[in-house]
C-alpha cells in the first residue's frame, strides 16, 4: 500500500507528517510518497523526507499513486474528479464549513476519514487531533496575550512599589482553556475560568485556576465531553456572571465552542465597552462566529482601548510541534487501519474507525458527520 501526503494551501504551515512519524509507519510494512515543498512552511526539507525513505514527486504524482492520502486540511483547490473511487482521504474535515466539498466526495465514491470526528474516547485519545491541536492554541493564546497587554502578567515587589498580577478570565476549560491556565498561572496571573460543564471543576482547581460558574447547566453525557446548547434562562444567567468577571479582569482568553454550530456569544458589546482600556480579548472561537460579539475572524480590532484578536489558526503559528503533534495523531489511527500484510483494511466493526469515517461507498457513514448536516 502507498500512502501519499499532501502540501496544504493558503496560509496553512503545517504538514499531514513529518520525517520522524514516517520512519514510524513505515514499519508497518507500507510506501509513502510525498508532495514537493510539503514541509517547507514547517521547515523540513525534501531531503529530509527522501532521508526517512520517502519519496518527493509532483502533486498529480502523489495523488495518482496512492491508496491513502493525508493531508491537515481538505484538498479544497484539487478539482474532486482527480480522486478516484474507492481511493481513501483522510483529514481534518469540518463537516459544517465543507459541506458541499464532502458531497462532491461522497458522489466521486471516494472515502473521506475526518480527523476532527474521532470519537472522544479512552481508545482515541492518541489520535485526537482536537485536543492536540488545542494545546498549542492555549499556549500561544496566552503568550500573545501577555505581548499585546500594556502590564506585567506576574505580582513584583520593588523599591518602586508593587505591581498586582494581571487578572485572566477564561472561557472555557476544554484542552485549550486547561492550556490556557497553565500557562497563565506559570507567567504569575491571576486565573478565573468559567466552563458550563461541572465535571472540570477539579482540574481547573488543579491547575491553580478559580472555577466560576451558574447554577443549573444542561449537560449531556452522550456529547462526548463537549459542551451543550443551553437553555435562554441559562444564558441570560451567563452572560450577567461574565460581565461581572470581564469588567474587572485584564485578559480574556475565550475558547468555547459546540461541534457543528455557531460558537455561543459570551461577551457582547455592551462588556467590552464596560471593560477597562487597554484590556485583551483572544477569541480562539473566532472561525466560528466568535464567543465576543466584537470578533473579526483574523483581525485585531480595537473598541475603546480594548484589543479583540480574532484567531483560530494558532497551530499554524507553530507548524514544527503542531505537525508533529498531528502526526503523531495520524500514525496511531493508522495501526488500528493498516494490518499485518502492510494493507489497509477499515473495519466499520471498530468503534474509532466507524466514528471516524464520514462517507464510504458513496453513504455518509459517521453519525456525528449526520447529526450536523441534518442527514436522516
Amino acid at each position: 500500500m502507498t500512502i501519499g501526503i499532501l502540501k496544504e494551501s493558503g496560509s496553512e504551515n503545517r504538514v499531514a507528517m513529518l520525517p520522524l512519524e514516517i520512519a514510524s509507519i513505515k514499519k508497518l510494512g507500507v510506501e509513502v510518497i510525498i508532495e514537493k515543498k510539503a514541509g517547507e512552511k514547517a521547515f523540513i526539507t525534501d531531503n529530509d523526507y527522501n532521508t526517512c525513505g520517502s519519496v518527493v514527486a509532483e502533486r498529480s504524482e502523489v495523488i495518482q499513486k496512492s491508496d491513502l492520502l493525508l493531508s491537515v486540511n481538505p484538498p479544497l483547490s484539487d478539482e474532486v474528479s482527480v480522486f478516484r473511487e474507492g481511493q481513501v482521504l483522510c483529514c481534518s474535515l469540518n463537516p459544517v464549513e465543507n459541506r458541499e466539498w464532502l458531497e462532491k466526495i461522497r458522489l466521486q465514491g471516494v472515502t473521506l476519514l475526518a480527523l476532527d470526528i474521532v470519537p472522544r474516547t479512552t481508545r482515541a485519545q492518541a489520535m485526537d487531533i482536537l485536543s492536540s491541536m488545542a494545546t498549542v492554541s492555549g499556549y500561544k493564546a496566552v503568550l500573545d496575550a501577555a505581548s499585546m497587554l500594556p502590564r506585567f502578567f506576574p505580582m513584583f515587589m520593588s523599591a518602586a512599589g508593587t505591581i498586582k498580577p494581571a487578572k485572566v478570565l477564561i472561557l472555557g476549560a476544554g484542552v485549550a482553556g486547561l492550556q490556557a491556565i497553565a500557562v497563565a498561572r506559570k507567567l504569575g496571573a491571576s486565573v478565573e475560568v468559567f466552563d458550563v460543564r461541572s465535571a472540570v471543576k477539579e482540574e481547573v482547581k488543579s491547575l491553580g485556576g478559580n472555577f466560576i460558574g451558574v447554577e443549573g447547566a444542561k449537560e449531556d453525557a452522550s456529547a462526548g465531553g463537549y459542551a451543550v446548547e443551553q437553555s435562554d434562562d441559562f444564558k441570560r444567567k451567563q452572560q450577567e456572571l461574565i460581565q461581572q468577571r470581564a469588567i474587572v479582569a485584564d485578559v480574556v482568553i475565550a475558547t468555547a465552542q459546540i461541534p457543528g454550530k455557531k460558537a455561543p456569544v459570551l461577551l457582547l458589546k455592551e462588556t467590552v465597552g464596560s471593560m477597562k482600556p487597554g484590556s485583551v480579548i483572544i477569541d480562539l472561537a473566532a472561525s466560528t462566529g466568535g464567543n465576543c460579539e466584537l470578533t473579526q475572524n483574523g483581525k485585531t480590532v480595537v473598541v475603546n482601548g480594548v484589543k479583540i484578536l480574532g484567531k483560530s489558526d494558532y497551530p499554524s503559528d507553530m507548524p514544527t510541534d503542531a505537525s508533529k503533534m498531528f502526526g503523531s495523531n495520524i500514525v496511531n489511527l493508522l495501526k488500528i487501519m493498516i494490518n499485518k500484510e502492510g494493507k489497509l483494511f477499515l473495519n466499520m466493526e471498530d468503534d474509532i474507525i466507524h466514528g471516524t469515517t464520514a462517507v464510504q461507498n458513496k453513504e455518509y457513514v459517521s453519525q456525528r458527520v449526520k447529526q450536523m448536516l441534518n442527514i436522516k
